[in-house]
Order: C-alpha cells, then structure tokens, then sequence
C-alpha cells in the first residue's frame, strides 16, 4: 500500500486534490523515491488511470526512472560519442560534427523525456528548409536514432525510440559513376601529366597566365583572370587541346590501377608495404589502413571492416606497372611504404589532389564528378558483372557481411583469382583493341600529346 493511503482507497499511488481543483498523482518507484506525474489532472479518474499506466508498466519491467530522463540530449549524446566502443577514428570525428552542427543547435537543450516523433520530425523539417543536403540530413538522423536507442534498450531511460519518421534516415544518393577499362588505364596516365606554365598575381588583383609551348617558347595568354581558378582552368584546358607543352610522371600510374582493378580503399590502398605485393602469385595482402584525422594526424590501424584483412589477386596486365612502381619508387626493405607523399611519408588526400589536379584530370576524362572512391566502385562492378556470388565479391570488397560469409572467405581464393583472370581479359581486349584502332601506334588512349 503506497504511504499516504487510507484503508479501502488505492494499493498503489496517491492522488490528492490540490488547491486549484485540480488532481496531483504520485507514486513510490522501485528505486525508492516518490515521482509526480509530469501535469495535474482536472479529473480525479484520469490521475487514477495515469497511476494505473505507470503500474503496469512496473509489473512488465517496462518502468523507466523519469528523473533520469531529465539528462539534456545534447550531454547524453556526446557521452554516447565517446563511450561507443569500435568506432573508427573518421566515424567519431564525423558524430562529433553533425552532433555540433545539425543536432545540438536545436535539440541539444531538450531532456531526453521530452523528446517526441514530432519535436523530431521539426526538427528535420527545419534542416531541409535551411538548405542541409538530404544526404547530411540523413546521417544527423540516423546518429540521433542510434543515441536514443541505447537510452531505450541499454540505459532504460526511454521506453520508446522517438525518432519514427519514416523514411528520414534514408539516403536517396545518386549512383556513383563507373569508367570503362579504357578510361581506368587513360586516368592512369592522365594524373601524371603536367601542363608547363605560371600563374603570376598583378597589381591589379587579376592573374596573368604564360605557358611553354612545344619547342621551349613561352607565351603570355592574351587575356587576364579574375581568379587564380579560372587561369588554371584555361591552362588545363590548352594542355587538353595541344596548345601548352606538359610534362609526364608515372608514379601515380600503378596507385590508379591497383586502386581500381583490386577495390581497394584509400586507407588500404596508402597503407600497402612492400611485403604486401606478391609478384609472383599475384596478390595484394591488405593488412592495415591510414586514418587522416581533421586535424591532419595520420593513424595506422586495422582496415574498416573484419573482412577488409584479406588477400586480393590481381589482373595479369597490371603486374608489369606495378614491377616498375616497385622498382623505381619504392624504398628497398620489405616495410617501405608502396605509395607515399612527395616527402616519402604516408600519402595525404590533400597532397595527392594537389599533385594531380584530381578536378581538371577528371574533367579533362569527361567525368567530372568522380571521386577516388569510384575507382574502388568501378573495381566492384567490374568483377561484379562476371557473374561472381555475392559472397565472392564482398570477400574481395573487403565488406562485412554474416559469420557464415566470413568462413567463406577463407575458400573463396581460387573465386578470387577468377575474377583477377576475367579482368585482366577485359584488359588485354581493351589493349589489342586499341592497337587494332590505331594501327599499331604507341601511347596510352586519351594520352595528352603537345602541339606546336
């Protein structure tokens, strides 16, 4: 019988009528404590039938401490940030973010009981209208979801997840572009052309361009530029055409290739020692991966997934690139980096955009928007497209899936090294169907050639 009760009245809870008129219910909790109800009532069988509720959900174990549900959801979330276990570095700095930028600012405040589907569906609606990509909007959704999750199913703070507006945590991105095996191998030799010239800031803010032209001559461009970007672009755009003299460096050829024709991740691909490239068997050990972090700290740990520790077999046709990669670039000593910066460090996004003028090389190929990740895409849909089981194909991906993929794996090399086979085919086809097209004349397609 809960203190305050009269013989004969209720067994559980207290309700008392208030000076207002109005109905006070309270209740003594397992914990010990007496808690109100969070509003009075008007009618003496409405704070009975509350206490009833409340009851109920004592006896099913569905009962949860409203005392604790007054902790602010942005204090909870950033706890759950830290506390989560097996978050990779990018992960947590990606979660500090949308909670700092998209989640805090607006919700941050509330206590995690006051949290309802609607003050959430505002709450997206809110960032959509303020020009906040649906993409971006998507993954703020789905770390909200996953921080009140475990305050319903781990801290029993909540009895219920708020975040029930469907369809909100999906992302409708546009598919990823693909190259052709003609485009990879163009790409390839495309990041290592330079065109010859300089970019000079006169005195009145705008930019003159000169540029070298076949034979040695400079030239001065006939007209200035507002911005350093649009003197770049028109440079890139002479090389394109024949116009300015460019200058060719093969060390990023085989980083191209291996990139695409083994789906392998930036991480991976950057982390690679030489004691990870078996010539002879043709294969690529993926063993660990660099995590650049915001603030431009680079950490070595394992891949991303489980499953990302495996051995990839490679196209016959890529070997002899990556012979003359090894031995032209590579440090002796089996623990020296495959790739790395012009310092000899691990290879940074930065450096490698600002080296190969990743935006113009794209754009010259006619794929404008392609990312360095879509090679890794490209590499996937290629061998996907031979008809592998999908098993098959996420061993080589490196992708987690069930435990019973995973044993998988482990049987899948001769798999494997079909796919390796059927794309070093589509290679050698593409080869001799260039030598076919022009007549036996040397260079790669797309190669940029200097006029007079």
């Amino acid at each position: 019988m809960a203190k305050g009760n009269k013989p004969g009245h209720r067994r559980f809870g207290n309700v008392r009528k208030r000076d207002s008129g109005r109905y006070q219910a309270s209740y003594i909790g397992p914990t010990g404590r007496r808690h109100f109800a969070p509003k009075t009532f008007e009618r003496k069988s409405d704070a009975e039938r509350w206490l009833s509720l409340v009851e109920a959900q004592i006896f099913n174990g569905d009962w949860t401490d409203p005392d604790r549900a007054k902790v602010r959801l942005g204090d909870y979330a950033a706890k759950w940030i830290d506390q989560r276990p097996g978050l990779r570095p990018r992960t947590v700095e990606l979660y500090r973010w949308l909670l700092k930028k998209h989640i805090a600012p607006h919700l941050g405040a509330v206590e995690l009981g006051k949290l309802s589907t609607a003050i959430i569906r505002e709450w997206r609606s809110k960032l959509l209208a303020a020009g906040v990509s649906g993409s971006m909007t998507a993954k703020a959704y789905r770390l909200l979801r996953a921080v009140l999750m475990t305050a319903v199913v781990e801290d029993k703070i909540l009895t219920r997840n708020p975040c029930q507006v469907r369809g909100a945590g999906t992302e409708d991105a546009p598919e990823r572009p693909t190259l052709t095996i003609a485009q990879v191998f163009e790409l390839a030799e495309r990041v290592g052309v330079r065109p010859v010239g300089n970019i000079r800031k006169l005195d009145s803010g705008e930019y003159r361009l000169r540029y070298r032209v076949k034979g040695g001559t400079v030239r001065r461009f006939p007209q200035t530029f507002a911005t350093r970007v649009e003197a770049e672009r028109v440079l890139w755009k002479l090389a394109e055409d024949g116009h300015a003299d460019v200058t060719r460096d093969d060390r990023l050829r085989a980083f191209i290739l291996l990139a695409a024709f083994a789906s392998l991740r930036w991480g991976e691909i950057t982390a690679l020692r030489r004691c990870d490239i078996d010539l002879i068997n043709r294969t690529v050990r993926v063993r660990a991966a660099f995590v650049e972090q915001a603030n431009g700290r680079m950490l070595l740990g394992p891949p991303k997934s489980r499953a990302g520790v495996r051995t990839v077999s490679i196209p016959a046709a890529i070997v002899p690139h990556l012979v003359a990669h090894l031995n032209r670039y590579v440090r002796p000593g089996d623990d020296a980096l495959v790739f790395t910066g012009i310092k000899g460090g691990p290879m940074r996004r930065s450096g490698f955009n600002k080296i190969t003028r990743w935006k113009y090389v794209v754009e010259a190929l006619g794929v404008p928007n392609l990312h360095f990740h879509d090679l890794r895409h490209t590499g996937n849909t290629l061998a996907a497209d031979m008809g592998v089981s999908t098993k098959n194909l996420m061993a080589r991906m490196g992708h987690d899936n069930e435990r019973a993929a995973l044993r998988y794996q482990h049987r899948s090399n001769s798999a494997d090294r079909a796919i390796a086979d059927g794309l070093d085919a589509l290679v050698r086809a593409e080869q001799r169907r260039d030598g076919d097209d022009e007549d036996g004349a040397a260079g790669a397609a797309g190669a940029l050639v200097p006029v007079a």
